[in-house]
């Protein structure tokens, strides 16, 4: 049986106080279940426009969408996430992932690593969070509002749900066995740091190879997609044309049938999306903030269903 859609937006534009404010809550009036902030140099800052949003709005979920888990150490991150938890009501979901933008840490004075230790690196932080987890160690490093010493026991990590966004094969396997939403990214990163499309019978192969991994879960995670261009039209093959340039080794048609892409009519949208959970089990899918506003209809056709 398939999950019931869920739909989240990702925040990339900063804004003062009040329009951050104000494009919360319209994310929230327009039916979106989750509100996510990015972790990348130029952006806004993940963990405080998290707080900012639970402040503007009641019923989202907040995340991050993702961390660069080389941006991080995990006691570091564990201050953070259990600070972002209170002050969120409960609300935050964090998401992790390696990077793959390398001028972002030659910018922050961080090592670059090979993908390899890249891995590593979040592999240990999830790790490390998950020890944390129900751990009396936290208390050194997060405090309790208020500062009062917990009891034997109840010092731990709260249990924030876990997405992790993959694509190769060990971050695919990583995410089977600790993820409770496996995020797939729907591109490869270069060696430049720039992304590259991931076709529709690829993307096939990387979600076989997830679920062979997760086939021992006890209860299955949730699968999420990025998607990166939205447009409501009834000229699809306008409304692409401005991209394919961007996308040279692609042709119009395979451009059209990339799953991180969805232009049409609502109802084309709709039942594209549909055919992908159907297809992939993609049911909790991030629009990026630009098309807030023109994937609202479908959101509000399929929100829950």
């Amino acid at each position: 049986m398939s999950r019931p859609f869920r739909f989240g937006v990702s925040l990339i534009d900063a804004a003062p106080a009040a329009e951050w404010a104000a494009k919360c809550r319209r994310a929230e009036e327009l039916g979106y279940d989750v509100i996510t902030v990015a972790d990348h140099l130029g952006m806004p800052a993940p963990f405080p426009s998290l707080v900012a949003a639970a402040g503007a709005t009641e019923r989202p979920r907040l995340g991050t969408f993702v961390l660069n888990a080389g941006f991080w150490n995990p006691a570091l991150l564990a201050r953070e996430v259990a600070t972002t938890d209170a002050l969120t009501g409960g609300r935050l979901e964090l998401g992790l992932g390696t990077g793959y933008v390398p001028a972002e840490h030659e910018t922050a004075g961080l090592p670059w690593g090979t993908p390899g230790e890249r891995v590593d690196h979040l592999l240990r932080t999830v790790e490390e969070l998950e020890r944390l987890h129900g751990s009396d160690e936290l208390a050194r490093v997060a405090p309790r509002p208020g500062g009062e010493s917990p009891g034997p026991g109840t010092g731990g990590l709260p249990r924030v749900p876990l997405l992790i966004g993959a694509n190769g094969d060990r971050m695919l396997r990583i995410a089977a066995e600790h993820a409770d939403i496996a995020a797939f990214t729907g591109a490869r990163t270069r060696q430049n740091g720039a992304l590259e499309p991931v076709t529709a019978a690829e993307l096939d192969g990387r979600v076989a190879l997830y679920r062979k991994a997760a086939a021992a879960r006890e209860e299955p995670a949730e699968l999420n997609l990025l998607i990166q261009i939205v447009a409501v039209t009834d000229d699809r093959r306008a409304a692409i044309r401005p991209w394919l340039p961007r996308i040279p080794s692609l042709s119009e048609r395979q451009v059209l049938e990339l799953p991180i892409v969805l232009v049409g009519t609502v109802e084309q949208i709709v039942e594209q999306v549909r055919a992908q959970r159907e297809r992939y089990g993609f049911s909790y899918l991030t629009v990026l903030e630009p098309n807030l506003e023109a994937f609202a209809p479908v959101v509000r056709e399929l929100r829950g269903r």
